[in-house]
């Protein structure tokens, strides 16, 4: 017998209708409107009954080919033992970016002096599930973007200056952890996700959309 929808844990309602959403929108079922408006209550609803209900009239069910390709788009890109141990990055009156697709070291390492740098994890591959970024800022800063299926803990020590922390982690146990340790001396450290989680939802979307169109 099944446990009544009001009884179930929120998160797994919400999961499972949220992938029927994209399931039906990306076959054509839904406009993107009905679906932006769909994908807003999933998201932001704590009533089991009112999120179900939001999936009540779709008919496609979510197959393995869905799963493979959310699995692929949303989980970290892991790379076991191909990184350095320790990469550095040093910006002194300048600026240094990290993004695209790169490989993670065990530990980053970060100077900035009267500078700073842009660090984006979003497409990352991670060659360790704890990943160490050391930072030593005065009168400069490190601006990090995460994907939101990792964990960040801030442990840095701030003088005149503070570690703001905007990313909500949504990663599991298991999912890869940034910790963040040095130094902040009339400076900042700014943590924030590259894409909100409805970003997230609708480029997956989108492109499981143009997969079948």
């Amino acid at each position: 017998m099944p446990v009544k929808i009001e009884d179930r844990p929120t998160e797994a309602v919400r999961d499972e209708v949220i992938d029927q959403l994209v399931m039906n929108y990306s076959h054509g079922k839904l406009s993107f409107e009905a679906f932006e408006r769909r994908l807003d209550i999933a998201m932001n609803s704590q009533n089991n009954v009112e999120i179900a209900a939001l999936a009540e009239d779709l008919d496609l069910e979510v197959d393995k080919d869905y799963v493979e390709n959310k699995q692929r788009d949303f989980e970290p890109q892991f790379a076991p033992h191909e990184g350095e141990e320790v990469d550095y990055m040093v910006n002194i009156f300048g600026g240094s970016d990290r993004s695209g697709c790169w490989s993670v070291a065990k530990e980053l390492r970060t100077i900035s002096v009267f500078g700073g740098s842009n660090i984006d994890f979003s497409e990352a591959v991670f060659s360790q599930q704890r990943t160490t970024l050391k930072v030593f800022c005065l009168f400069g800063g490190e601006n990090v973007y995460v994907p939101e299926n990792v964990n960040v803990v801030s442990k840095a020590f701030c003088v005149f200056g503070g570690v703001s922390n905007k990313a909500p982690s949504f990663g599991n146990k298991n999912a890869p952890t940034i910790i963040i340790e040095g130094f902040v001396v009339f400076g900042g450290v700014d943590i924030k996700l590259k894409r909100t989680i409805k970003e997230k939802f609708v480029a997956f979307a989108d492109s499981m959309k143009n997969m079948f169109n």
